[in-house]
C-alpha cells in the first residue's frame, strides 16, 4: 500500500481546508484509514479515522464537530475536511492505513504517507 497526502497550505483562522490521501495497492480497501498530525516539538497525534467501508468513523476530541473524514474506495481516496481552523491545528498531517487494533493508536498503522503541511495564521 502506498499513500500520498496532499491539500495542505497556509490559511487564516476560521478558514477551511480539505486534505486528500490517494492510496494504491490491492489491499488498501480492506484497511481502516487514519489521519494524524504532528506539530513542531510535539508527538504525532491522532486526528480521525474511518473504517474500510466508510460506515464508521472516529475523531479526536479536539476536532470533533469541525473535521470530517470520508473515503471513496472507487476513487482510491480518503479525505479530511477541516473547518473552523485555528492556530492549534497547525501541523504536518499524515494519512495512514492499518489492519488491526484501535484506530487512534499510531502503532496500529502499517503504512504512512509523506505528510502535508497545514499552517493556520491567527
Amino acid at each position: 500500500v502506498q499513500l500520498q497526502a496532499s491539500g495542505g497550505g497556509l490559511v487564516q483562522a476560521g478558514d477551511s481546508l480539505r486534505l486528500s490521501c490517494t492510496a494504491s495497492g490491492r489491499t488498501w480497501r480492506s484497511k481502516f484509514m487514519g489521519w494524524f498530525r504532528q506539530a513542531p516539538g510535539k508527538e504525532r497525534e491522532f486526528v480521525a479515522a474511518i473504517g474500510p467501508s466508510g460506515g464508521l468513523t472516529d475523531y479526536a476530541d479536539s476536532v470533533k464537530g469541525r473535521f470530517t473524514i470520508s473515503r471513496d474506495n472507487a476513487k482510491n481516496t480518503v479525505a479530511l475536511q477541516m473547518n473552523s481552523l485555528n492556530a492549534d491545528d497547525t501541523a504536518v498531517y499524515y494519512c495512514a492505513a492499518g489492519s488491526f487494533g484501535s484506530w487512534n493508536n499510531l502503532k496500529n498503522y502499517d503504512y504512512w504517507g509523506q505528510g502535508t503541511q497545514v499552517t493556520v495564521s491567527s
